[in-house]
């Protein structure tokens, strides 16, 4: 019998916590939640979950939050994801991303919780000089959401060797699809992912969707990237958490993907074929930064968790993203 933790979850009331917080209840264990509603909604959150509404830099809170729940572990995925937006405002995301951080590091050693899970991303890479790429390439991001996860990277690294403290970073790459069960989904307004915005345009809550450059060193022209089910990656997390606990000696920091790629037009190609209809497609210049591929090498992960993804169908993970999207309309409208 695998032993039970209690895990606290930061922003586990935004798209991947929400979804991690399911399937650490599905396996078993007992998820806390604490987020501060700002991106995530309080419904998103599975019934089963203890949740306490504050934000991870509020240290008397999270403090308080480890001793009465008896925290074993910490999945931390609290903090601010939109990439042009870390360009423009890059105080915002050194604050949320790396200064909170290290206050929830800081709150998690003197508590002692000695596991800890981190939402890291391939943008820690940049722009790798080849694909797919491996853990151990250099990182070198190109923008200041990446370069705060790195930071985060980093602290782990260092309290991890001073402390009694073990943590797994997984960089994830391009994190699509909703919960097979349509229990949570991708529910942010104004999301820039892929997906979410070509099955909004497939219900008609967009005219169309925008192509970001059609001269990429690729099949068809169109940025390749490596789209990973959220439930696939959700799994991933429990996967490590197990791991780390089995060997609290060792750290990991493991790419999260398929270990192979779709171009924007196939991903929508994909949305026609499910729904049977034609999206609307505006073609626009490139946008500053974008790799012409982006793939995993995900041996890593296979060879030390066993991580058997269960969703790697392209077709599947849009009708995923649609029936919540569907879902979604009506939650809005009640």
């Amino acid at each position: 019998m695998t032993k039970k933790f209690n895990v606290l979850v930061t922003g586990g009331a935004g798209f991947i916590g929400s979804h991690a917080v399911l399937a650490l209840l599905d396996a078993g264990h007992r998820p806390v939640v604490i987020d501060n509603l700002v991106t995530g909604f309080r419904w998103a959150i599975a019934d089963e979950a203890t949740f306490y509404e504050g934000d991870i830099s509020n240290s008397e809170l999270v403090q308080k939050i480890i001793s009465e729940q008896n925290i074993d572990a910490i999945m931390h995925f609290a903090g601010s994801v939109v990439v042009p937006e870390s360009v423009e405002n890059p105080l915002k995301y050194y604050n949320n991303n790396t200064a909170k951080s290290r206050s929830l590091i800081q709150s998690a050693v003197t508590g002692g919780v000695r596991h800890m899970i981190f939402s890291s991303t391939a943008a820690t890479y940049g722009i790798p000089e080849s694909s797919p790429v491996r853990e151990d390439m250099p990182t070198v991001p190109i923008n200041p959401y990446g370069t705060s996860k790195l930071m985060t990277e980093m602290m782990l690294r260092d309290v991890a060797a001073a402390h009694d403290f073990n943590y797994c970073a997984l960089r994830y790459f391009n994190v699509a699809g909703a919960d097979p069960h349509c229990r949570t989904g991708q529910s942010t307004v104004g999301a820039t992912h892929l997906l979410k915005i070509a099955v909004e345009a497939a219900l008609g809550k967009r005219a169309s969707v925008s192509i970001f450059g059609t001269d990429y060193a690729t099949e068809d022209g169109t940025g390749v990237r490596d789209y990973i089910h959220v439930s696939d990656l959700a799994s991933a997390h429990v996967i490590a958490l197990e791991a780390l606990a089995a060997d609290p000696e060792r750290s990991h920091t493991l790419n999260c993907g398929y270990g192979h790629g779709y171009s924007v037009m196939q991903v929508l190609d994909a949305v026609d074929r499910v729904t049977n209809n034609k999206l609307d497609r505006k073609m626009e210049g490139r946008r500053a930064g974008d790799p012409d591929a982006l793939i995993s090498d995900n041996t890593a992960i296979k060879q030390h968790f066993g991580w058997k993804p269960q969703y790697d169908d392209l077709d599947q993970i849009v009708q995923h993203a649609l029936a919540w999207e569907r879902r979604l309309t009506d939650i809005q409208t009640t």
